[in-house]
């Protein structure tokens, strides 16, 4: 006697894959419908701003409510100087710690040394602030700013790059506050790529004779150069966007003396968080709005240059096979 055919599973009809494309498509279009509309509220709460300033918004230094005078360049140079320091000490810091953790590490630490790191990302931003102004201000202060100070006085260009009261509190001091945040973000990304370099690939490199930097160098960031941009993005987004930390350590000053690295400056993120519960409707309030606006257009233009170095990158891998 012959047993019957195993019963196989349904399979999903083709009204099933159709349900499933219009939610997904539904999806995309919401998120893109979200973003007009982000993008549209804030051009209409900005427009007195941008109706009596213009782009000369963007090139005055001048921020005096009471006057009712607004310019916004402070807080664009203090946001893009301190993501610039962010980025310069975190990358090649998370860097290290993915080569680390993936090609130098026994296995036995390779487990608790990544949960720390991820653990840092876990500490709230806050915390952070708290600890830069109570902490790290001081200990730069005096062990950095006052030496440095001291080394350069009288040299023309340094002396004034380093030049302001020793109290720690800056654009350096809230660039490295920001480059510890990022740091797990960006570290966490480019270890989570290099982990997926085929095994293959590196063994070859290290059977022809390869140093675990060539292997790096050679196979292991050239397959992962996607991800591994995408990491930094993310850590350079995060910096944009960080409110409560910059705004303990950068000084919320709303003048620019000078280009000093210890000078007290200030953010669009920490100008927002601190005026505009106060800010009454009108020209400050709209002023404030342009400010977001502005960082918005500056998220917008980070991501579309990543996009392009990445088809750059691309397109001269192919010129080269």
């Amino acid at each position: 006697m012959t047993n019957p055919p195993p019963i196989k599973a349904a399979r999903s009809g083709p009204m099933a894959d159709r349900i499933f494309g219009w939610v997904a498509k539904g999806a995309a279009i919401f998120t893109l419908l979200m973003l007009i509309a982000i993008l549209a509220s804030l051009t209409m709460s900005a427009w007195p701003a941008i109706d009596k300033y213009g782009f000369g918004f963007l090139t005055s230094t001048t921020w005096d409510p009471v006057k009712e005078e607004f310019g916004g360049l402070v807080m664009i140079y203090g946001t893009l100087m301190t993501s610039f320091i962010a980025l310069l000490i975190a990358v090649p810091v998370s860097f290290g710690i993915a080569l680390f953790l993936t090609e130098l590490a026994p296995s036995w630490l390779k487990r608790p040394l990544g949960t720390a790191v991820e653990l840092l990302a876990a500490i709230p931003s806050i915390v952070y602030g708290m600890w830069g102004l109570l902490v790290f201000g001081p200990l730069l202060a005096t062990y950095v700013q006052q030496p440095l100070q001291a080394a350069f006085k009288g040299v023309p260009f340094l002396g004034a790059f380093f030049s302001g009261p020793p109290v720690g509190i800056g654009i350096l001091s809230a660039g490295i506050i920001l480059a510890i945040m990022i740091i797990p973000f960006i570290a966490a990304v480019m270890r989570d790529v290099f982990e997926v370099t085929p095994t293959l690939l590196k063994e070859s490199a290290y059977g022809l004779g390869a140093t675990t930097w060539e292997v790096v160098s050679t196979v292991v960031l050239p397959y992962t150069k996607s991800g591994v941009i995408g990491g930094i993005m993310l850590g350079l987004g995060r910096a944009i966007g960080e409110t409560m930390a910059v705004t303990f350590v950068i000084g919320n000053f709303n003048q620019l003396d000078s280009l000093s690295l210890f000078q007290a400056a200030n953010s669009i993120t920490s100008a927002l968080a601190n005026e505009f519960a106060e800010a009454g409707p009108g020209l400050h309030q709209a002023s404030l709005m342009y400010l977001g606006l502005v960082l918005f257009f500056i998220t917008f233009v980070v991501l579309t240059l990543s996009k392009i170095l990445l088809s750059q990158l691309k397109k001269n891998e192919g010129a080269k096979s």
